[in-house]
This record gives C-alpha cells, sequence and structure tokens, in this order.
C-alpha cells in the first residue's frame, strides 16, 4: 500500500514526473536525465526549498491527504434488514425514512442540541478560512449545527489591540462570533480554539466576553504533528507577529532577511505556532480556569498521535468531564499542513477511532465518566457519518467535517460572483440564472425566513443544502437498517468486508455476521 498517485509528483506542490515509468517507492523517475528542469518534487526543492513543503497556491487551497491505507471506512459495508423497527413502530406507513431522526447533541451537565451529527472542522487565520467565515458560519447556523474558530485568530488580526501581553480587542474574532450568533436558531453552539499563543494573549476571556460559550483546548490535529503556521506576504506582517511571540522564519527583525526581502529573493515569511505541551495537573487546572472565567462547555480537540497520548486524552477528559472529546485522525486534509507530513504521519482515522471505542468501553465498565466523543479525519458524505457512528457506538455523538463543509461554503459564494459578472459555468447555468433555481434547499429558506432570505449569503445557502442532502442521506442509510434514531445505531449495523478490517476494528467480519442467530432459524 502506498500513495494512491506517485509520491515524488503530487499537483498538491505542483509537481510532475518527467516521464511515466517511476520507481514505485521513491517516485523518482526511473531515468532522471541530466538536463530536466525539475518538474518533481525533489527538483522543485533545489529552487524554492522549504516553500515545496506546502500545498500550493498557498493560503487559496484546501487539501487532503492521497495516502492510500491498508484499512479505511470503505472496508466496512453498512448492514440492511428487512425485519421490524427500532425507535419507531413496526408499521410500513410510520416507518418511513423521513421519520428517523438525524439529531443528536453532546455535553456533560447540559447538551448542545444540533439538527445533524456532524459540525465544521476549525476555522483558523488562513485566508482561506476568514474568507469563507460568513458562508460558514451563517451556513452551519441555519442549518442546526456547530462551528469551530480555529486557532490564531486574535493573534493573527491586524487590528487586534494588545496591552501587556495579552488581547483587549480583536475585530476579526467579533465578527466571528457575532456572523453567528446573529443566525443560531437554538442549535449548535460556536466553539473557540485555543493553542499555546491563544492562552498567552487572554484569548478565552475574550471570547467570553463575546459571549462565546464553548471553549475548546487544542493538543493538535491529524494533518499535521506541529502548530499551526500560514505565510506572510510583508515584512510589515511578520516583524507585528513576531512581536506578538510567534515564531517567524525568516526572522524577520535580521538586517540580512530584510535586505533579502526587500530585493525579492525571498516573497514571503512563515508564521508558525508552539508546540502544546501537555502534562496532566495543567489540563485539569486549565479546564477548571476556563469553568471559572464562565465557560458553560469546555471541550478537547487531540490529534493522530501514537496511541499512549489517546488513552491520556480518554483518561484525562473522563477525570475533568469535559463536555465533547474530538478525535482527529490521519488522511484528512487541511488548508495549511505541510504535504509530506498529512500524507506520512499519524495514526489513520478508522485504526485511531477503533481504540478511542475501546478505550471508552473500558472506561464505562470501569464506571467512569465517558466523555462524548466525535471523531475527525477525512469524512465527506452521508454513508461515513453512519460508519463512524455506528464504530464508535454509542460513545460516538458526531462527526468532524472539515474539507466537506467548506466546499459548499465556496461553491455558493463563487456562484454569487458569477452571476454578478454574467459568467456562470454551464454547468451552474442549466439550473437556471437565479439563486432559488440553483440551490434545492433555497426556497425551505426563503419560506422559513422570508424578507431576512435576502441577506443569507449564497455560500450559506450552499453549505445549508449540502446539510440538507446528508440529512435525507443518513435518514435512509438509517431507515434501512431500520434504526429511526441516532441513539439506536450500533457497532453490528457494520460489517467488515476483510478480516484485517475486522480484526482492526473489531466489528464482525462480514461471513460471521449474524452467526448465532443463524444458526437458530436454520436449527428449527
Amino acid at each position: 500500500m502506498g500513495f494512491s498517485n506517485r509520491v515524488n509528483a503530487s499537483l498538491a506542490v505542483g509537481a510532475r514526473n518527467r516521464i511515466a515509468d517511476v520507481v514505485p517507492y521513491s517516485g523518482i523517475c526511473a531515468v532522471c536525465l541530466d538536463g530536466c528542469p525539475g518538474f518533481c518534487e525533489v527538483g522543485k526543492s533545489a529552487l524554492r526549498g522549504r516553500e515545496i513543503l506546502y500545498p500550493q497556491p498557498f493560503g487559496e487551497v484546501t487539501a487532503g491527504a492521497t495516502k492510500d491505507y491498508p484499512v479505511d471506512y470503505s472496508h466496512l459495508s453498512i448492514q440492511g434488514t428487512c425485519v421490524g423497527a427500532v425507535g419507531m413502530e413496526a408499521d410500513s406507513d410510520k416507518a418511513v425514512f423521513p421519520a428517523v431522526n438525524v439529531g443528536t447533541e453532546f455535553g456533560s451537565a447540559e447538551k448542545v442540541k444540533m439538527k445533524l451529527p456532524i459540525f465544521t472542522g476549525a476555522l483558523g487565520s488562513t485566508d482561506i478560512a476568514r474568507i469563507n467565515w460568513e458562508h460558514m458560519a451563517i451556513g452551519a447556523a441555519i442549518s442546526g449545527i456547530t462551528v469551530v474558530v480555529g486557532e490564531n485568530v486574535c493573534g493573527m488580526d491586524p487590528d487586534s489591540e494588545v496591552k501587556n501581553g495579552r488581547v483587549v480587542k480583536s475585530p476579526e474574532l467579533e465578527r466571528r462570533v457575532r456572523t453567528f450568533q446573529k443566525w443560531q436558531n437554538g442549535y449548535g453552539e460556536i466553539l473557540v480554539q485555543l493553542n499555546v499563543e491563544d492562552t498567552r494573549l487572554g484569548v478565552a476571556e475574550l471570547a467570553i466576553e463575546l459571549g462565546v460559550k464553548a471553549i475548546e483546548l487544542k493538543w493538535g490535529q491529524g494533518a499535521k504533528d506541529i502548530g499551526g503556521e500560514v505565510k506572510l506576504p510583508s515584512l510589515e506582517r511578520a516583524l507585528q507577529l513576531d512581536e506578538r511571540g510567534y515564531i517567524v522564519l525568516p526572522k524577520p527583525k535580521d538586517p540580512v532577511v530584510q535586505e533579502a526581502f526587500a530585493q525579492g529573493d525571498f516573497k514571503e515569511f512563515e508564521r508558525h505556532s508552539r508546540l502544546g505541551m501537555v502534562d496532566e495537573d495543567g489540563f485539569y487546572k486549565s479546564v477548571e480556569e476556563l469553568r471559572k472565567l464562565g465557560a458553560k462547555y469546555v471541550t478537547l480537540k487531540t490529534g493522530a498521535y501514537r496511541l499512549i497520548d489517546l488513552a491520556r486524552a480518554m483518561k484525562f477528559a473522563s477525570n475533568a468531564k469535559i463536555d465533547l472529546l474530538t478525535i482527529d485522525g490521519a488522511g484528512g486534509g487541511t488548508g495549511m499542513s505541510p504535504w509530506r507530513m498529512m500524507n506520512e504521519w499519524g495514526i489513520p482515522t478508522i485504526y485511531l477511532e477503533a481504540m478511542a471505542y475501546k478505550f471508552a468501553k473500558r472506561l464505562d465498565e470501569q464506571g467512569a465518566f465517558v466523555p462524548d466523543l466525535a471523531i475527525a479525519g477525512g469524512f465527506s458524505l452521508e454513508d461515513h457519518v453512519f460508519k463512524a457512528l455506528a464504530l464508535g457506538a454509542p460513545y460516538v455523538k458526531a462527526v468532524c467535517m472539515g474539507r466537506a463543509t467548506m466546499i459548499p461554503a465556496m461553491v455558493g459564494k463563487n456562484i454569487a460572483k458569477w452571476i454578478e459578472e454574467g459568467k456562470l459555468p454551464r454547468d451552474i447555468a442549466k439550473y437556471g440564472d437565479d439563486p432559488i433555481q440553483i440551490f434545492a434547499g433555497a426556497f425551505k429558506l426563503q419560506s422559513e425566513y422570508g424578507n431576512e432570505y435576502k441577506n443569507i449569503p449564497l455560500g450559506a445557502i450552499g453549505m445549508y443544502t449540502f446539510c440538507d442532502r446528508i440529512s435525507a442521506g443518513l435518514q435512509q442509510l438509517m431507515a434501512g437498517a431500520r434504526k429511526f434514531a441516532l441513539e439506536h445505531i450500533t457497532r453490528d449495523d457494520i460489517v467488515a468486508l476483510t478480516e484485517e478490517a475486522a480484526k482492526v476494528t473489531g466489528i464482525d467480519y462480514i461471513m460471521d455476521s449474524d452467526k448465532e442467530e443463524i444458526e437458530k432459524i436454520l436449527s428449527i
């Protein structure tokens, strides 16, 4: 198993091979020609060095890992049955798929209710997150799901006011919070993440002042094992963020670096976040401090670290009785992770979820508190949602979707631009030239919001329409399994298609499924 594309020629970093015949492992052309200008990743790195670490054009794309893991969620299949109904009267006139309840909730004491068991990935300080925030936040609010403000938003806000090392005002954070709050309809929440720099800046205090109820401590994410990074196009921004305590490379205060930048030897600085250092007592202290500040919900996001770190996350979250633990596996996507790191680092999502289930079950059997779980890392459509909920049942309450919730928002946003310019692509224009014709979910919003409908941006309508599709698709899958509410989904609603998948997940191999019940039927 390896990449699904050539490892040394990914378009993500603008690389390609000169010839089709490549060495399978290295991805280098089988015959490397002295005279080739260096199309491949190795060759381009001779020219641009560390720039080629990242998917390009940086800040304008989201990128997803292409590694083909030995086991993934496609190696599971959803079970259906023609008998009975769970959570609904077994009556063909009542047990219809639109009657399936796909709502979920999470929280330790008081619950956050969501209309769908999905929420957005963390939208942090990258340009692509900032530019698309309005569409994502309003889309999440009108869809009844949760939206996450990622790390470094205050630190990256050029208009933030920082006094004595603490942020006292951030127009960008306020914009993000108010956008969601204005459209929130009783479902979902806005979570604000904290990394090392955010904690030092006092972002939680400012967020809570703005009315944010949920704060997320961040240990990491599945796409990379370092902190977040962005590119900075000006010396002024590099100096500002260096002053705010970030790692900025090359060092912007160095006169040699300043001269090189001025004459165009390089065109961008890099801003990096620090590595968090997890400590058990420190974690409990952080949770308690956030609660004292007024956070109604305290959550934790951890990444695709080694399994001992997953055990730590589960145990610490249990002891602190946090409201949600999001576990982010490798193989997902991001707007800013180094390309090779995203593909070659970390424990893939299905392996990580399988172990999270084992750890949660063990805590449960000990009588310990088991926090509500969410799983992230490469999910995009309703079958993924069903499988993730089933594999982690009954502990997994939702699926975090990053790129998949961002795509509809970006598509909708661009449709608005194309309509204004009179340049609708043919594949879209075939539905009409009015948003009410283009977006299948728009008429529902128009009916529900009346005059306010005109204030909903098209990116948000795109996200709402996508969520409506997820809802209907999930209802259909659940009805086929005869499960009429999410709480009734169990691990035996899926089967493993290979013996290796069965070994990894603990899910029955398809040929062994229902073995005892079959024996009873055939022995009568």
